[in-house]
Parts: structure tokens; sequence; C-alpha cells
């Protein structure tokens, strides 16, 4: 295609020719140089006019061009149903399944955050050495707030889950509490309402609450009338006082209201203790780096104030999006690697059909030789053909990416940012370019080749004379296919080895037929910890006494999830200097918690249902590490902070507390029965957990009717979840590969069968002169399985080469694992055996007297 500036120059030269043409005429008929020039301009007339009339003229013959590439490429697929249908179908699935993880790549990994500026958006964290908090302390969020210069505002959040009683029943809300310049920070303004007065954010203020557009929509139908009315959290009413647009992502999906944490309270003075998750909005201008020196040196300015808390403090400041999808960005990466690699075997897979197909069309290419048709405008006819079906391709596989976002929330339903996953414009854009993009890498070698011969070279190969000819290209696609599906298969099956071996491991609890569940609670019932303590056992006693219930405790966290809080302890006897540092993971639960999870006590006993007593669980590895292992008992461990000294109470077996995909490392177990938001209750029971669902709400109902129960979900379920991120890529890839080596396997047999329609002269005169029907079969068989191992080794090494990306998402196996590379290789020979078997009996059954007879 001629471009802009080219075009215009071809126009004005071939103008230029026939006004000089008109001019010579006229000189010659006697007129002067000069007049013959005037006479054939304006004989010629308006210059600009011809100018513009030659190239719409021009353009409508471009387009009626087009116009009929379009009609005879429909004409000409219609006459071939089944190559049409599995071009169409073939492109659908690679280029579905690419916008597919492409929607989710665009929504999760490019899309900017949802909110105004988002790029001036960041986390801040706490750092300190001794305890990994990342939560902030309230005096020292105030004080960023307070001292920085390169932030229009810091503020933070933390929830918990209340029950709303002015229902029949209490319904679980989880509320956010925010520091002051909640708003400010995120850029929005209530879309009805207000936001909350400075009275409202000090200790002792008026009660107010932001609500969510979806609470919204869901208590009050939409109403505006909402505004003034109440909602009832125990023993108090909140007016709500604005209502939050819809277009508000918060990062906690799940909170319902908001409210303020008053800053001046007298339980939020102290800075030994975090709870707001931070973060600030940068001043326009300022950059990450600038933002994190500032905040550095108003901490060590704090340090200098505060030795004693905040001496060795220091502050983490990330962005927001990076914050948010920091985890998910390698797998989703690795998954559209992976997918873009399916999609390129689609396409060899399709450039080997139309190289077939072009050699069977080689008599009407020459007749179009023949008739006086170019080169470019053949080719051009066959890139058409392409286009067609790489568009209809493109639209079938708009419809498989249409369900992206169901599949994703199926496979993985907390992959951040998974609910924007969508189908939209950029999507439908994206689709398209694969579409071009499948199109050149199907259709512009086989059209070139296909034109590229003369036209006597042409009619000659479609004499029938020719007995046959030697097609290596066809074979190198597919051999290109089958190496990038041993590749991807290699992968899947890394990934399926390494699911099964952390299936395979032992946890060092039992997590069968363990219920879990949350219990509404608030921040404001810890403050007496005697009462909570009573409350919790409370709990825990009613539970024990319901039928199907084996045993109840209570945990701040879960086993066998991926959780990290390392903390560095003391012992109240001292350590030598030579000792290493006592770091261990911290876990709080209740006296209950080992017998309801079968942690076999190994030495001592377990902590006492006592109020009054601390005590303190460790784990053998904790024991032989640091304190002698059976000599920790009755030693005295301290932590940071204003805490009291605990006493080692007993030693129990090593539990997957931090992960399963981790080995058990030194764990201490803190004697906590206190009841707070968050925390879990666990219970053991006779039958299926499921089952005692309604048991456990009608339980908690009686023993504390002001409270909502919610998430009742198995301890094997919330493990499974844990890992949804491996199933999504496991599944995910493992669906890719097979799809691949199906790709591959379908290439491989129409190659072959290909070869032998065009060879049945050749295998009729074998055949008639005394071969072997066998020698025949092991011919073409041969054929496939070269072509199929020297795939097989070049994607070995592929795998040799990029296994190392695979490397830290493993686990029990290595990326060069021999039984899995031989089963992958031993999987994609058999099913090219397969593929090679069906036409090289074909032809092997050919009747040579009817053969010959034929050509």
């Amino acid at each position: 295609m001629l471009q802009p500036g080219r075009l215009q120059k071809d126009l004005e030269r071939e103008l230029e020719f026939h006004v000089r043409e008109r001019a010579e005429d006229l000189r010659a008929g006697g007129m002067s140089a000069d007049e013959a020039a005037r006479a054939a301009r304006q004989a010629f007339g308006n210059y600009t006019s011809q100018v513009e009339r030659t190239r719409d003229m021009d353009i409508n013959e471009g387009l009626e061009r087009l116009g009929r590439n379009l009609r005879l490429a429909l004409r000409g697929l219609t006459k071939t149903p089944a190559f049409t249908l599995t071009v169409v179908a073939t492109l659908a699935i690679g280029i579905g399944a690419n916008s597919a993880v492409f929607s989710a790549i665009d929504a999760i990994l490019l899309r900017p955050s949802p909110f105004p500026n988002s790029d001036r958006l960041v986390k801040l964290s706490q750092k300190n050495p001794k305890n990994q908090d990342a939560f902030v302390a309230p005096p020292r969020l105030e004080d960023w707030n307070r001292l920085n210069s390169t932030f229009q505002a810091i503020t933070g959040y933390y929830t918990e889950d209340d029950s709303e009683i002015s229902g029949d029943l209490p319904e679980k809300l989880t509320r956010a509490l925010v520091a002051p310049r909640f708003l400010q920070v995120w850029g929005v303004a209530p879309a009805l309402g207000r936001d909350f007065t400075p009275q409202e954010e000090h200790f002792g203020g008026p009660n107010a609450v932001l609500i969510s557009d979806r609470l919204w929509r869901r208590r009050f139908d939409g109403n505006a009338a909402a505004l003034g009315k109440t909602l009832r959290l125990g023993n108090y009413s909140y007016p709500i006082v604005g209502i939050m647009p819809a277009s508000f992502l918060f990062p906690d999906r799940t909170v319902d209201f908001w409210s303020p944490s008053p800053m001046d309270a007298p339980y939020a003075q102290s800075r030994e203790t975090g709870w707001f998750t931070a973060f600030g909005r940068m001043k326009p201008g300022v950059t990450l780096e600038q933002a994190r020196a500032n905040l550095d040196t108003v901490q060590a300015d704090l340090g200098r104030q505060f030795p004693k808390t905040d001496a060795h403090m220091g502050v983490v400041v990330k962005p927001l999006k990076e914050a948010t999808v920091a985890g998910v960005k390698r797998s989703l990466w690795m998954l559209f690697g992976s997918v873009s690699l399916l999609l390129l075997i689609a396409c060899t897979n399709i450039a080997a059909l139309l190289l077939s197909r072009a050699s069977e069309r080689r008599h009407e290419i020459s007749v179009r030789f023949s008739l006086g048709a170019s080169r470019a405008s053949v080719a051009m006819q066959l890139l058409t053909e392409v286009l067609v079906l790489s568009l209809a391709g493109s639209l079938l596989g708009l419809a498989i990416a249409g369900e992206a976002a169901r599949v994703f929330r199926a496979l993985a339903k907390d992959l951040p940012r998974v609910d924007e996953i969508r189908l939209d414009w950029s999507i439908v854009f994206y689709s398209l370019a694969c579409a071009v993009a499948a199109t050149l890498l199907c259709g512009l070698f086989p059209a070139l080749r296909a034109t590229r011969r003369s036209l006597a070279g042409s009619l000659a190969s479609a004499g029938r004379s020719q007995v046959s000819s030697r097609n290596p290209v066809q074979f190198t696609l597919v051999g290109v296919q089958v190496a990038l599906a041993v590749m991807l298969l290699a992968g899947a099956g890394l990934l399926l080895r390494s699911f099964q071996e952390l299936g395979r491991v032992s946890p060092g609890f039992d997590a069968e037929h363990v219920l879990t569940f949350h219990m509404s609670s608030s921040w404001g019932e810890t403050s007496d910890q005697k009462v909570a303590t009573q409350r919790l056992n409370r709990v825990l006693d009613g539970l024990r006494s319901a039928p199907g219930v084996a045993e109840a405790a209570a945990s701040i966290g879960l086993p066998g999830l991926p959780t990290q809080y390392a903390i560095e302890l003391n012992t109240v006897e001292g350590l030598a200097e030579t000792e290493p540092k006592m770091i261990a993971q911290s876990r709080a639960v209740s006296p209950g918690y080992f017998a309801t999870m079968r942690i076999p006590l190994l030495a001592g006993e377990t902590c006492r249902d006592d109020v009054n007593a601390s005590g303190v669980m460790v784990n053998r590895s904790f024991a032989n590490a640091y304190l002698g292992g059976p000599a920790a008992i009755r030693r005295h461990l301290t932590q940071p902070g204003n805490w009291p000294s605990s006493e080692i109470r007993g030693i129990v077996g090593d539990a997957r507390e931090s992960g399963m995909d981790r080995e058990p490392s030194p764990t201490v177990y803190w004697c906590y029965s206190a009841l707070q938001p968050g925390t879990y209750f666990l219970i053991r029971t006779h039958g299926d957990p499921t089952s005692m669902a309604e048991t456990v709400r009608r339980k908690i109902h009686e023993i504390e009717p002001r409270r909502s129960v919610y998430d009742l979900t198995p301890l094997a379920d919330h493990i499974a979840d844990a890992y949804a991120e491996n199933r999504l890529r496991t599944i995910l890839l493992a669906f890719f590969a097979l799809t691949a080596v199906s790709l591959a396997c379908v290439g491989l047999y129409g190659t072959l069968s290909y070869l032998v329609s065009i060879r049945q002269r050749e295998v009729g005169l074998r055949l008639a002169l005394g071969a072997l029907r066998t020698q025949i079969v092991r011919q073409f068989l041969a054929q496939g399985l070269t072509v199929a191992l020297l795939g097989c080794v070049a994607g070995l090494a592929l795998t040799a080469v990029f296994g190392r990306l695979l490397a830290g998402m493993l686990y029990g196996v290595s990326a060069w694992d021999a039984m899995t590379l031989g089963a992958v290789v031993g999987l994609v020979l058999a099913v090219s055996i397969l593929a090679s078997l069906l036409p090289a009996v074909r032809a092997a059954r050919l009747e040579p007297m009817q053969v010959l007879r034929e050509q």
C-alpha cells in the first residue's frame, strides 16, 4: 500500500505527464512553448480539482478491490467448510485464551488503581527489626502527617466485624475505622451527604458513619432518605451522614461502612502498639524517592525524640498498585507468556494447513497468472482469506474471553482486583490486534511461497506426471509446534507434581472434620481483658456441649495458611552471648487449640484456662533450637514492649503453622483467650463439618443473641483457597499445554495426510513393484516420529532455558525433574505415533491399479 506522501507524488507525476504531452502536441501545431504550456493548462482544467478527482478514483478502486477480495474469500472458504471450521476453531482457542489472560493482566496489573491521580497514592508501613509489625501506631501516623513535606495527607484504617441489630436477626457488617483525612487521601467525596466533621473525629464526639453504595442499595433500596437514619451497633446508634459512590473501590472490598477513629482517645496514645494500615497521597511533582527520603528523615528525628520506641523504627513506602498486586504479578505474566506460546502454536498450525491448501490450489493460481494477475494481487487475495478467518476466530474468541472473569473468580476468588476483570473496548481492540497479527503470522509466508513460482513452474507442478515433492517447510512448522508444546507441557507437569508434593506433606495437625467461623466483636470490648476472656470461654464451653462437637478452640490465625509473624524473644533467665537470637513465629491460641487440632503434647502440660496466669507453649523446633529441648519447660519468655513475661508450660509437636509449603519453624503459642475482632473459632466435629453450620448458629444465638456468626468454612477449604493462585496457574497452564499438544498432533496428522495425498502415485508404483504394505506404514510412521523426536529435543532444550522461571513456584520438585520430563516426552511421542499411524495405514491400504488409473 502506498504511503500518503508517495501517493501524492505519483498523482502529481502522472498529471504533469498528461499536461506535458498536450503541450507538445500544441507546439507541433505551431504554438510557442509558453503559449502551448498555457493552453495545455487551460485545457486540463483546475489542477487541484483533477488531483482530488484522481485520488478519489484510486480510493474507490481500492475499496472495490478490497470488496472483491472479500467476496472471493468468503466464496472460497464456504466451499471448504471443514478447513474453514478447523482454522476458525483453532484461532478462537488461541485468540480467546490469549485475550482472556490479557483481560486479567489489564485489570490487575496494567489498569491504574481506581482512584483520582492514583499514581500519587502509596502504602506506608513501619518497619521494626525486632517485631515485623506493618501496622502503624496512631501517634506515629499523626507525626508522619504533621512533620512531612512531601505528602498532601496521610491517613489509615483498621477493620472489625460488627453486628447490626436493628432488624429481626443480627446482621454482620464490616466496619472500617478511619483516621482523619480519610477522604482527602483517597480523593473522593460522598455521592450523597457529607464527610465527617472535626467534632465527630474527636474522642467523645457525636457518632457518624459513611455507608457503602452496596449497603445503601441492599438495606435502603437506594433511597436518598437513608441519610439521617441510623445503624444500631451494640448499645449505640450511628447516624448515616453520607453515602459513598459505587465507583469508590476501597482496598478492602468487604467494608460496609466507615466511622472515625479518634486519634486523641486515651487508648490511642501508645507508640508501641500499631493497628493502622496507612496510606498517603504525595504532593504533585513529588517522586517516590523524594517521599521515601523525606519520611526517613522524619522517622530519624522521631527516633531521637522517642529513643525507646522509635530509635530502630523505619518506614516502608510502596506505590498503592504495587502493594496491591505484587503477589500475583509473576504468575499472571507467566500465564500470559504461556498463552502467547499457545497462540503461536495455533498460528504455526494454521500456516502449515495454509501451505498444504496453497499447494492444492497451484492450478488455480496458475490460471490467475495466465489471465494477467500480478503476484501482489494474488498474494493479497490469499491474505484476505486468512484475515477473514482470523476475524471470525477473533469474534468467537471474544466470547471465550467474556467468560474469563467467571473462570478467574471460580479458580482464585481472592485474586486482587478480580472483580474488575471484564470485557471492554481495550480487550476488543487487543483481540482484533491478535487477529491482524495472526493474519501476518499464519498467512504471509504461505502467500509469498504460493506465489513465488513462475507460471510455467506452477503448471508443471500441477501436471499429473509429477510423482511427488518434498515438504520440509510443513515438517519444520510441525516440529516447532511440538517443541513449544513440550515446553508448555513440561511446565504444567512440574506444577502438577509440585501440587501433588504439597498435598503429601504432613502438616503436623489434622485439618479434617474441623469447622471454622467468625463471631462479630469490636476492639472496644478488648479494653477489659478479664471480661473478654470470660466471654470467649463461655462461648467455647457452649460449643463443646453442642451435639456432634468433639472439641472447640479459638485462634487469632489458622494453621496451614501462608502467614508470617516473626518476633524476637528473650528469656528472663538470660542467654549466653554466643547463643543465637531467639526469632520465632508467634501465634495466639486458646488452651484447647492443641486438642482441637490434634497437635501432640511432647513434654510438660498445656495452658490452663486461668485469666490470672500467663502461660506459653513452644514447639519442638523452638525448644531444640534455643533452649536445649525439654529444659525449656519452666523458662520465662519476654517480648518487645510492656508485655509481662510468660512461663513455658509445655512443648508440642511441630506444625506447619506458616503455610503448607514451608517447613515447620520455631513457633511460640501464647495462651490468649480474649475475644477480639478477627478471632477464628475452630470446632472438631464427629461428622461432616459443613452439616454443623446450623447447629453452631443456634448455639451462638443462644449464648450471644446480639452477635452474628459468619464465614462458616471447613479448615480444609481455607487451606485450599490459600493456594488458589497455585491452582489457577496449574489448571490454566495444564489446559494450555494439552491444547498445544492437541494442535501439534493435528498439525502432524494434517501434514502426513497431505503428504499421502500428493504421493499416491509414488505409493501406488511402489506397491505395484512389490513393496510390502508394512514398509509403507513404517516409512510414513518414521517421518512423523522423526519430526516428533526432534521437536521433543528442542522442547527439552527450551525447558532447560526457561525452567528457572518456574523454580520459585515449585515445591518438592526441581525444574529439571527427570520423571516429569520423561512422562512429558512419552506422552508427546505416544500421541504423535497415533497421529502418524492413521495416515500411514491409509497410505498402505491404497489399491495400486486404481491409483495408477486415476493418476
